[in-house]
C-alpha cells in the first residue's frame, strides 16, 4: 500500500509518478498533502515566498480528470513543484528578490516554467532568492532569509536556497534552480539534496538579453539523483530562441541510472590546489565520500588540477553580465540595492576590451586543461563548498580556517571555478558534520555527458546513503507555529 497523507511528501518524485500512473494516488491527494506540509513547516524555514494553493488545486483536479480519460500530459503529470523566484511565471508574482520588483506580475512564463508546465507539473508557487540571485546566502529585503532545515540558525545557501530548503522538507517534489557561481550546487550541499549544473547549452534559458552568454545556466534540483535526471529530461532540449542550445529533446535522461562503478577512475581534489577549506568539510568527504568510493571499487587518485586564471575569468565575466543587464537598475534605484549588487555592476562598468580578452583566454585555457584531465579520469570529485552551512544572520563567510575572506565571492571558489569550465557538475549528499550539518560532494563530468555524470552520481549517492537522512520535521513544525 502506498503512503497516505503527508507521508506522500517524502516519496521520490519518480515514485509519485508511478503511483499516479497506476491510479493508486490522485494529483489532488498529492497536492493537498504538500500544501499541508507547506503550512506546517514553511513558517520555520521561509522557503516558499509566494504560494499559489488555489491554482494548484485547480490544476490537480484537471490532471486527475485528464488521467481518468487515459491522457498523460507528460513525465511530470500531477507532480508538485515550485519555481525559483528568478523564473518568470505568468500571472504569478516574480520579484527577483528585489523590492524594485516586489509587485511585478509577468504576462509570460520563462522557458523553464513553460517546459515544466507542459510536462504536467503542478506549481505550488515561488521559492526565495537573494536579490537578483547575488551570492550564496538567500536573504532579501522583500521576504527575509531562508533558513536551513537541518539547523534553523544556519543559512540554506543560495541563490537557489528556497528551492533547496523546500525540497529537503518535502514541501515540493522537484524544483528548478539556476547557477552562475554555485547557486544550484551550494544550497544543494547545504540542504542535503541534489543540484545539477548542466553543461553549457544543455538547458536553454529564455528570456535573456544575453543569448550567447553561458556562464549562468538553469538546471534541476531534487532529493535524489534519479529525480534530478527526471526533471532534466523535461528541461533539456533544443529551443530555437536559444542559439547555443544543444540538439535533442531531453528524453535520453529519463532512463534507469544503475551502473557498475567498479574500476571507475576518480580524480580527487581536496582543496583545488590550495584553497582554504574548513576541516569539517574535508573530514566528512574523506570519511564518508572517498571511503565510499573505494569500498565500491573505484580507483581514487589525489589530483590538484591547475585552475590558473579561473578567478579572473569568473569575476570579469560576472561583472560584465551585471553591468550589461542591470546598469539601468543601478541608475534608477541605487539607494535600495544590495551593496554587493552595486559593486558587481560598477566593476563591470570599469572593464575594458583588454580585460574581456584576457578573461576569455584564461577561460579557454582552463577548459582545455579540464578536458585533458577528464580524458584520463571518469570524473573529478571535490568539495561543493569550502565551509559547512554558516550563521543565517551573516551575509557571507568572513574567514575560512584562519584565512580572511575579502568579498562575498571569496568563499565560493570551489564552486565558481568549476563554472568557468562550462562542464556539467553535480552536488550529491555525502555526510554530516558532528553538529549534524550536511556536506555535499561535487562531481564534474565530461563535456556533453550529463547522463554519464548522473550515473556516477547515482552510484555514489547509494554508496554513501546520506540522502536518506531527512531534517527533523517535528522540530520544524513546532518552531513554525
Amino acid at each position: 500500500m502506498p503512503p497516505t497523507g503527508e507521508g506522500l511528501c517524502d516519496l521520490p518524485a519518480s515514485r509519485m509518478r508511478a503511483l499516479l500512473l497506476r491510479r493508486e494516488v490522485s494529483a489532488r491527494e498529492l497536492v493537498e498533502a504538500h500544501l499541508r506540509r507547506v503550512e506546517a513547516v514553511n513558517g520555520a524555514v521561509n522557503a516558499i515566498v509566494t504560494l499559489t494553493a488555489e491554482l494548484a488545486m485547480e490544476r490537480a483536479a484537471a490532471a486527475d480528470e485528464s488521467l481518468a480519460r487515459g491522457v498523460v500530459t507528460g513525465p511530470l503529470h500531477g507532480i508538485p513543484v515550485a519555481h525559483k523566484d528568478l523564473q518568470e511565471t505568468r500571472g504569478v508574482r516574480t520579484t527577483y528578490g528585489s523590492v524594485i520588483h516586489a509587485d511585478f506580475v509577468p504576462h509570460f512564463d520563462s522557458l523553464v516554467v513553460e517546459r515544466m508546465t507542459a510536462a504536467g507539473a503542478i506549481s505550488l508557487g515561488k521559492t526565495n532568492v537573494p536579490e537578483f540571485g547575488t551570492g550564496s546566502q538567500t536573504y532579501n529585503a522583500v521576504f527575509g532569509a531562508t533558513r536551513n532545515p537541518y539547523d534553523l540558525s544556519k543559512t540554506a545557501g543560495g541563490s537557489s536556497g528556497g528551492s533547496a530548503a523546500a525540497l529537503a522538507t518535502g514541501m515540493v517534489a522537484l524544483a528548478d534552480g539556476s547557477d552562475m557561481g554555485g547557486s544550484l550546487r551550494n544550497p544543494a550541499g547545504f540542504c542535503n539534496v541534489v543540484g545539477l549544473r548542466p553543461g553549457a547549452g544543455r538547458v536553454p534559458s529564455w528570456p535573456t538579453p544575453l543569448a550567447w552568454f553561458d556562464l549562468a545556466v538553469d538546471g534541476p534540483m531534487a532529493r535524489t539523483v534519479t529525480d534530478a535526471a527526471l526533471l532534466l529530461s523535461v528541461l533539456a532540449g533544443h529551443d530555437a530562441r536559444c542559439p547555443n542550445s544543444l540538439p535533442g529533446d531531453g528524453s535520453e535522461f529519463d532512463v534507469p541510472l544503475d551502473a557498475d562503478l567498479c574500476g571507475l577512475r576518480v580524480a580527487w581534489s581536496r582543496d583545488l590546489g590550495g584553497l582554504p577549506m574548513d576541516p569539517q568539510v574535508t573530514d566528512v568527504l574523506d570519511r564518508a565520500g572517498i571511503s565510499a568510493l573505494e569500498r565500491i571499487g573505484c580507483h581514487v587518485d589525489a589530483v590538484e588540477p591547475d585552475f590558473t586564471g579561473a578567478d579572473d575569468a569568473f569575476r570579469t565575466w560576472r561583472a560584465w553580465d551585471y553591468a550589461t543587464t542591470l546598469r539601468e537598475t543601478l541608475d534608477r534605484h541605487r539607494e535600495v540595492l544590495n551593496p554587493d549588487v552595486v559593486a558587481n555592476i560598477e566593476a563591470g562598468r570599469r572593464l575594458t576590451g583588454d580585460d574581456l580578452g584576457r578573461a576569455e583566454r584564461a577561460r579557454t585555457a582552463l577548459r582545455s586543461r579540464m578536458v585533458e584531465l577528464l580524458q584520463r579520469y571518469d570524473v573529478l570529485a571535490l568539495p561543493v563548498s569550502q565551509v559547512p552551512p554558516f550563521d543565517v544572520d551573516l551575509p557571507w563567510v568572513r574567514e575560512i580556517d584562519g584565512e580572511r575572506m575579502h568579498t562575498y565571492l571569496d568563499w565560493m571558489r570551489s564552486a565558481y571555478w568549476i563554472s568557468v569550465t562550462g562542464l556539467p557538475a553535480i552536488s550529491v549528499p555525502c555526510g554530516f558534520t558532528p553538529e549534524g550539518l550536511p556536506v555535499g560532494l561535487q562531481l564534474v563530468g565530461r563535456a556533453c555527458d550529463e547522463l554519464g555524470l548522473l550515473r556516477i552520481a547515482h552510484g555514489i549517492e547509494r554508496a554513501t546513503g546520506a540522502f536518506r537522512q531527512a531534517p527533523d520535521l517535528t522540530d520544524l513544525m513546532r518552531r513554525a507555529i
